[in-house]
């Protein structure tokens, strides 16, 4: 039974969070670039290695993997890793904005460094549960109605458009609807309470600001879920294969924020090629009929993993270019 592939994969977050938190994260510190990188190696290996074990499950229907709604599963292993793959890529490549605006909120709340891995992993730990329920919802849709993906397709196209005109300039997290509602119920302090998110005191409770940082990271990932979790059903309808990669980019996003979260306005062209990935991915979408028509799906998903990894690559690349001939003309 698939239920059991999906209790047993919960299990291995949650064994990976204890870990983190209990074991490696016990004492809060600083994360220092090196740890970071570390870290960061360490989390794609583990999405790697999974992947191995996608390949295997699917090639040889184990636990009746990939079997949704009563329907059998028509991936094949190598079909299933290249999808798995491709979703990890792309909701790793949108997480690179959200770094950039979650360093804005810890800017804005100036967040001891300290304290921004807590912040961060409560705040994942937040998004895995969100995340799971928009990817149920969303693969229930789309089994009953088949039609929503040209509107999700629809709505990576506008979101790549105000991705495009739009600035991260400055964060109001003062109008976020969810701040003020909780600041209508309970006091803030306006100090930090070392890593503390609520405090009593003379008996009240009062919240910290490290708590309104945490709902705010919270309220973003909200936004950028309605951004990445179409564009993962663009590659595959398989929910356990989008639910997957997706945890995995986000248990990689903390150590991926400190090893870039310093230098990550230098790639200034990264923002342009997630403009063109969200704008490939909902085209494709829009043309679902004709894929389905033409069977051609299983060639879509290294076409679509070679598209998504080399526009990366040519915004990577032309960022440092340019960052390079610029530090060339100053001297």
């Amino acid at each position: 039974m698939t239920i059991f592939v999906w209790i047993g994969f919960l299990a291995l977050v949650l064994i990976f969070l204890a870990l983190d938190l209990g074991v490696f994260h016990r004492k809060a510190h600083v994360i220092e670039i090196r740890e970071a990188l570390t870290w960061s190696v360490i989390w794609v290996a583990a999405a790697l290695l999974f992947n191995v074990g996608i390949y295997f499950m699917y090639e040889h229907r184990l636990f009746h993997i990939g079997d949704h709604f009563g329907r059998p599963c028509d991936l094949d292993g190598l079909t299933a890793a290249g999808k798995f793959f491709t979703v990890y890529v792309v909701e790793k490549s949108l997480s690179l904005d959200n770094i950039f605006v979650i360093s804005l909120i810890f800017a804005y709340f100036g967040v001891p460094a300290i304290y921004q891995h807590r912040v961060l992993f409560w705040g994942i730990l937040g998004a895995i549960v969100l995340r799971g329920v928009m990817i149920g919802l969303g693969a229930t849709i789309l089994h009953y109605a088949t039609w929503m993906i040209y509107v999700f397709g629809l709505v990576l196209i506008v979101t790549a458009i105000k991705m495009l005109i739009s600035k991260h300039e400055a964060v109001c997290p003062d109008r976020d609807p969810i701040v003020r509602l909780v600041k209508k119920f309970f006091p803030v302090t306006k100090e930090y309470h070392g890593e503390r998110f609520c405090v009593r005191i003379d008996g009240k409770l009062f919240l910290t600001p490290l708590f309104l940082a945490l709902l705010v990271v919270e309220s973003a990932d909200v936004v950028f879920a309605v951004d990445s979790i179409p564009a993962a059903f663009g590659i595959t309808t398989d929910p356990f294969l989008v639910f997957t990669a997706n945890i995995f980019a986000i248990l990689g996003l903390r150590s991926l924020y400190f090893a870039l979260a310093a230098m990550i306005r230098k790639f200034r062209y990264l923002k342009i090629s997630l403009v063109v990935i969200l704008l490939y991915v909902g085209v494709k979408m829009l043309c679902f009929e004709v894929i389905e028509h033409y069977k051609v799906e299983n060639k879509m998903t290294w076409i679509s993993l070679s598209v998504i990894m080399l526009v990366m690559l040519i915004g990577v690349i032309a960022s440092l270019w340019t960052n390079q001939r610029e530090m060339k003309n100053e001297k």
